[in-house]
């Protein structure tokens, strides 16, 4: 034994002495990883086949080893950790020479190149990766933040320590949009620092609140962050949870678990949205109670108002309170009552399966007592029961094939209850409704009767919609039916278009917002999964940018506002008809929807490729695309390099014996907590990127093999990360804030003033822990 240490502790000191060296030296972190890998390897060979590295592991002969088996304890919870007063026996760190590890690694690292990187399963997960990155620099570079800080400043401006909120609002709303934590902190330290700075904030509030609010892109979804390891935990929580099930003496996962082990990206997202709104709450209400207790530190600045009217308190209340909660909590109601709901007739021609009981009862000693140790007595006790009556039953009913009279029997029967009021028509009443009271509060004193007539028109839909038309109404004879009620309708919305289009506020955030909405929506509601999201919101964002470039240059830019509302089409054609055409029997109004649809997505493409065009043109899509080229490529050679270094930490039995550690405490928690005051202090020296590649396939197999929730578990382990771009020396916030900071702004105001932000951090990872429910409300609410 070399130092007293065992061969194993030996390696992963000279493996991690190999990285840090790597990192520090200059080199890219993409190549230095990969190098540190290299390197370790060849100095850990050398030294074992010198006879240096000697590894004491338990003498599996010997007789306390057998007796301990024949006691009923299964080999892999034997350790020297747990039981070292074993016999053990030395041995090299590579028993069968390092030249069988070398030949086996590199066979690994080729297949693992070739699952997660070229064709594996989370290849489409990994291209959201480059959207999500396509989409965050487009709209940096499109000046978004820019009017978001300006207009946020004017809104927040008058507030003690208004300045600071209005930075975590911008740094939120970034987040939500862009995801990319160097865009956001440059960008915000240029445009807000001087101000904040000239207005009389601290340097160490200023600096503190920008760095803070943007890493929030790591936490609030779309997060890059979370795409990533949602890829890699989505494996290590269904591996883990098999060899969990296997040495519990259960078939599968699913026997053990009563559900299938499977967590997604959309699903992490969901769990994310409110952890990363409460950290941003958190951020506002210090710099709030800082100003309070330090005014003259932070504070109020009178930027002027974003409205040109003035608005009476009576009047914010009616159209911004009053109403759309009334619009909102009175169809939700309607809905609760059956009025609002679906119109749909279609029904499934085959039968329904009988149902199954909630857990599995068919299972052998070992894993009925598991079962009940995880589930509990009287939930067992209830599935047994469901099965007995299953089997008194006659057994678990398979689904048949339908007749045609029992067919018709069941549409019928669901054409009579279907809702008055058709789910879809509802919600663009609500939708519209919104925006027309929102014009009416903006601009009060405008003339009013064409939002009058818009709502007129939003009562004649719903009216038309009880009265004529119904489940087995056509969506042509729909269309008819609905267009004067529309054609009103729309009247009044282009009229709050305009009463809108002049207020401020409304004119920076709306445009963003709806892609925020569109992106976030389709993925938190469970329509698409991440990647098509996030090639709506890179297509969307370039749209959005070649807008703002065209108004820039006073040049039209209806081409991509009428390619927004060929999109709007698209979409409401593609809901309301039959588009599939290559079938027998196409009614004549099919064919009139798809040559619509098709004539709509043919425009909407040409307006991508014109704003394409436009931002070519000005020299913004170039750089924009050799970024995200860049970043990409960043991330994926980094994936390669740590898949490197820890298939080097496998060889010598590095992973094992690290894991045999932890799993030596009894209790879970403590593991847990564990594992997160490491990655907290590895944070300190290490990228997010390293971290997530490099550390958490090592620990993963344990702290996903137990019974907390791997959504629960993996966000906890994200906000972790967070702090790794604010924890001095390596933060990477901190030294993007120091490259665009004032001279008089020193790095000792930097690091004194993210350390209330660390701590902030902290207190909201303790607020997970203990009230895990804010990470797994929302995907429990959701759909998946």
């Amino acid at each position: 034994m070399l130092f007293g240490l065992d061969g194993v502790e030996v390696g992963l000191l000279i493996v991690f002495i190999c990285l840090f060296g790597g990192i520090l030296s200059g080199f890219p972190v993409a190549f230095a990883i990969g190098g540190a890998g290299i390197i370790s390897f060849g100095i850990i060979a050398a030294m074992d086949s010198a006879g240096l590295l000697i590894h004491q592991a338990i003498d599996t002969s010997s007789d306390a080893y057998r007796e301990l088996i024949n006691s009923g304890v299964k080999t892999d919870a034997i350790s020297i950790f747990r039981y070292p007063e074993l016999p053990r026996v030395a041995q090299s760190v590579f028993p069968q020479g390092w030249e069988v590890a070398l030949d086996r690694n590199v066979s690994f690292i080729v297949n693992r190149m070739n699952e997660r990187v070229l064709a594996g399963q989370s290849i489409e997960t990994l291209l959201a990766v480059l959207m999500f990155v396509l989409m965050g620099i487009t709209l940096e570079r499109s000046k978004i933040a820019n009017d978001l800080l300006t207009t946020m400043a004017r809104v927040f401006g008058p507030l003690p320590g208004g300045l600071a909120v209005s930075i975590v609002v911008v740094g939120a709303f970034l987040a939500a949009s862009t995801g990319i934590v160097g865009a956001t902190v440059v960008t915000m330290g240029l445009l807000a620092l001087p101000t904040m700075l000239r207005s009389g904030y601290s340097p160490e509030l200023a600096t503190g609140v920008i760095a803070a609010s943007g890493t929030l892109g790591q936490i609030i979804p779309p997060s890059i962050v979370i795409v990533l390891l949602g890829t890699l935990a989505g494996d290590l929580y269904s591996a883990a949870q098999e060899a969990r099930a296997t040495s519990a003496g259960c078939t599968d996962a699913l026997t053990l678990l009563g559900r299938p082990a499977v967590v997604s990206v959309g699903t992490l997202f969901q769990a994310a949205l409110l952890p990363g709104i409460l950290l941003a709450l958190l951020y506002a209400l210090y710099a709030f109670c800082y100003a309070l207790l330090n005014p003259s530190k932070a504070p109020a600045v009178e930027l002027g108002t974003t409205n040109s009217e003035p608005i009476t308190r009576r009047e914010v209340f009616t159209w911004f309170v009053g109403a759309p909660v009334l619009l909102i909590v009175g169809t939700i109601l309607l809905g609760n009552l059956g009025v609002v709901g679906s119109q749909s007739t279609v029904v499934s021609a085959f039968s329904e399966s009988g149902e199954t009981a909630s857990l599995r009862t068919n299972v052998g000693e070992d894993c009925k007592a598991a079962m009940i140790e995880l589930h509990g007595q009287e939930e067992w006790d209830r599935a047994v029961e469901e099965q007995a009556a299953i089997d008194a039953a006659g057994g678990v009913q398979t689904s048949e094939r339908l007749t045609d009279e029992q067919l018709a029997e069941n549409r019928a029967a669901k054409i009579a209850a279907a809702a008055p009021i058709g789910t879809g028509v509802a919600i663009m009443v609500v939708l519209l409704g919104l925006f027309l009271t929102t014009a009416r509060g903006v601009s009060p004193t405008s003339d009013g009767r064409p939002l009058v007539i818009g709502a007129i028109g939003l009562v004649l839909m719903v009216l038309v919609d009880i009265l004529l038309i119904g489940p087995v109404t056509s969506p042509g004879v729909m269309v008819v039916l609905m267009a004067l009620p529309f054609i009103l309708a729309m009247y009044g919305v282009v009229h709050a278009t305009r009463a809108c289009a002049r207020n401020e506020l409304i004119r920076v955030v709306f445009p963003p917002l709806m892609l925020i909405v569109a992106v976030l929506g389709s993925i938190l509601g469970g329509i698409t999964n991440p990647t098509p999201a996030a090639a709506l919101g890179a297509g969307g964002a370039i749209m959005l940018a070649a807008y703002r470039k065209l108004k820039d240059e006073d040049r039209s830019p209806k081409i991509i506002i009428w390619s927004t509302l060929a999109i709007i089409v698209c979409i409401l054609v593609g809901v309301n008809f039959d588009l599939r055409i290559n079938q027998d029997g196409v009614s004549f109004e099919s064919w009139v929807a798809f040559f619509v649809a098709y004539g709509a997505y043919i425009y909407a493409v040409f307006g991508l490729l014109f704003a394409c065009w436009v931002l070519y043109t000005s020299g913004v899509l170039t750089p924009v695309v050799r970024e995200t080229a860049k970043v990409t490529s960043m991330v994926f050679t980094i994936l390669i390099g740590s898949q490197l270094l820890n298939l080097v930490v496998i060889s010598f039995g590095g992973e094992h014996y690290i894991q045999q550690f932890l799993r030596s405490f009894d209790n879970e928690l403590t593991v847990f907590l564990l594992v997160m005051l490491v990655l907290f202090v590895l944070g300190f020296v290490l990228d997010f990127l390293e971290i997530i590649y490099i550390v958490v396939p090592i620990v993963g197999p344990v702290i996903y093999g137990g019974t907390f929730d791997p959504k629960w578990v993996t966000i906890m382990i994200a906000v972790n990360l967070q702090t790794s771009f604010l924890t001095p020396p390596f933060g990477f916030a901190l030294f993007y804030l120091r490259g665009v900071a004032p001279a008089s702004v020193t790095t000792q105001h930097i690091y004194r003033g993210i350390v209330p932000f660390v701590l902030i951090q902290v207190a909201g990872l303790a607020i997970l822990w203990f009230f895990p429910a804010i990470v797994t409300i929302v995907p429990d609410l959701m759909p998946n």
